[in-house]
């Protein structure tokens, strides 16, 4: 509040209470009490809004309590001293006076302290616990007293702290994450080019004749397209994750693009001697989906279901509609996956059993790329429940 603002403020109130003595004794009795009033009272404003502008130097919120109490006190003590002088009010009767208002001070300064005691214990211990999470505590609580507004300050406080909690959770497992992927590319690109070099020095030393070196270069070519499908994958998986990557959607009829699938992986399901069939109902509902990807999808989990099938076992690809949502599922007859393991079967190069590092076949991202693609058109893929081998089940949205 500026001094102009304050002096209008105190004028009007003088001028009020001048009114009031007016109406009821005379004019000018009123006249005296508001120029009185407004005289006594400008000196306490400004003073008070030096030290509203000065807090720094009083120091604690007790001692500017103190002070402002005092402050008071005291001006009113010197309206009590002017009223007697201006008044010839017996000396007795001002000395009176002057002791009933210093006493309704001091008492209404005490009661001030014992309601102001729980509000700095509350101020301390937001400022204990702020200071807390400053120094990374990240389970300090900060409780108050009252439910008042330095309560939800705490409650605010609290909150901060809970969400700084939650994102350095975050960040930490990404960093993790990040870390875990980075040795398990190096382990998937070390694997090859040690063996290309050995490979490349031993045709390069012609230690070896000529159906060897052809042997030699042929494992070569083997190598160099491993290394080309894990770099491509790891550069499209990045592309889906990022959102760089713009596909047009439209009405999809699965029974004619699963039944393509199936039809496209029956010779490696027979070079296994794996059955592999599509049980998609009539009158499904279309998916809203890209084709070409989410044949992708089905070519990857088929696949890999194809992949870890025993001889004489079976593969399904099956479809439902769920409310707003079409579900497909590939499922195995498989030995399947171990409990302990099924949270983490779409992390990238996740093999299970014996760590990180990808199976032989592929690229060792085919179930992360899924995921991908799956979550970029706006479903989800999980392992579903099933008594024998393993079923992956992923949604798409109904067609418009």
């Amino acid at each position: 509040m500026s001094l102009l603002r304050g002096a209008l403020f105190l004028v009007g109130l003088a001028a009020l209470a001048g009114l009031l003595m007016g109406l009821v004794y005379a004019p000018k009795d009123g006249v005296l009490t508001a120029a009185f009033l407004a005289a006594c009272g400008l000196p306490s404003m400004a003073l008070t809004l030096w030290l509203t502008r000065h807090r720094e130097r009083l120091g604690s919120l007790s001692r500017q309590l103190a002070v402002g109490v005092s402050l008071a006190v005291g001006l009113v003590l010197v309206g009590v001293g002017a009223v007697a002088a201006l008044m010839f009010v017996s000396p007795h009767d001002a000395f009176t006076m002057a002791l009933l208002l210093g006493f309704a001070g001091a008492m209404a300064g005490w009661c001030a302290v014992l309601l102001t005691r729980g509000v700095l214990r509350d101020v301390e211990a937001v400022r204990d616990g702020l200071v807390a999470v400053g120094q990374g505590q990240r389970s300090a609580t900060i409780d108050t007293s009252a439910r008042d507004e330095l309560a939800e300050l705490a409650a605010a406080a609290n909150a901060m702290t809970q969400q700084l909690a939650e994102g350095e959770g975050a960040r930490d497992a990404a960093e993790a994450a990040r870390r875990k992927l980075v040795a398990a590319v190096s382990h998937d690109l070390r694997t090859p080019l040690t063996s290309l070099r050995l490979l490349a020095d031993a045709v390069e030393d012609e230690v070896v004749d000529g159906s060897t070196r052809r042997r030699y270069l042929g494992q070569m070519s083997l190598h160099i397209d491993s290394l080309s499908a894990l770099v491509e994958d790891l550069f499209e998986l990045s592309r889906i994750e990022a959102g760089d990557i713009e596909w047009s959607m439209r009405r999809v009829h699965l029974g004619e693009l699963v039944e393509e699938t199936v039809e496209a992986m029956r010779a490696q399901a027979d070079a296994k001697r794996v059955e592999v069939h599509a049980a998609i109902p009539d009158g499904l509902a279309p998916a809203q989906a890209n084709p070409e990807q989410l044949q992708r999808v089905l070519f990857n989990l088929i696949q890999n279901a194809i992949r870890h099938t025993p001889a004489d076992g079976s593969v399904t690809v099956a479809a439902l509609a769920n409310g707003a949502t079409v579900e497909l599922e590939v499922a195995d007859t498989g030995l399947g996956i171990d409990p302990q393991e099924r949270e983490r079967v779409f992390e990238p190069f996740f093999r299970g059993g014996n760590g990180a590092a990808r199976t032989a076949d592929g690229s060792g991202l085919g179930l992360t790329i899924c995921r991908a693609i799956v979550e970029a058109h706006g479903g989800r893929i999980w392992l579903a429940d099933t008594h024998q081998g393993t079923c992956v089940r992923f949604s798409l949205p109904q067609g418009a």
